[in-house]
């Protein structure tokens, strides 16, 4: 299942984040939680899911006639080809190109900012080793 980097559209992916969130759940209950931020036909989430289904990111199984849904794919790993594939067609594969342009144009709190500086610091650290 693995063996493939899974590619999903921005739908998709919130659809994903439902499932990591709440687990097991009906499709209902997905176009519920995706119309809280912006709605969506019901039609259309049953579709996605089933386009999840053949991609082998979403299981389901049969309760008292209604189908329900969790994920297979665990979000780190979608979360990392997303990511991958972010840098790669975006930013040519420049991790500094990603970073400066988030510290550029979105609001890094200067929280955000020390952590940063951390992370930053041991990873320089630990690839002196």
């Amino acid at each position: 299942m693995a063996d493939k980097p899974l590619k999903l559209g921005k739908v998709q992916l919130r659809i994903m984040q439902v499932l990591w969130d709440e687990g097991e759940v009906t499709a209902r209950r997905v176009t519920e939680a995706l119309s809280e931020v912006e709605p969506i036909a019901h039609s259309t989430v049953q579709t996605l899911m089933r386009t999840l289904e053949e991609k082998g990111a979403v299981g389901h199984e049969v309760r008292d006639r209604t189908f329900v849904f969790r994920a297979i794919r665990p979000r780190a790993e979608v979360t990392e080809t997303a990511t991958r594939d972010l840098l790669s067609r975006v930013f040519g594969g420049s991790v500094y190109g990603l970073v400066s342009h988030l510290l550029t144009h979105e609001e890094v709190s200067s929280e955000e900012i020390g952590r940063l500086r951390e992370l930053i610091e041991r990873e320089g650290r630990e690839a002196k080793q």
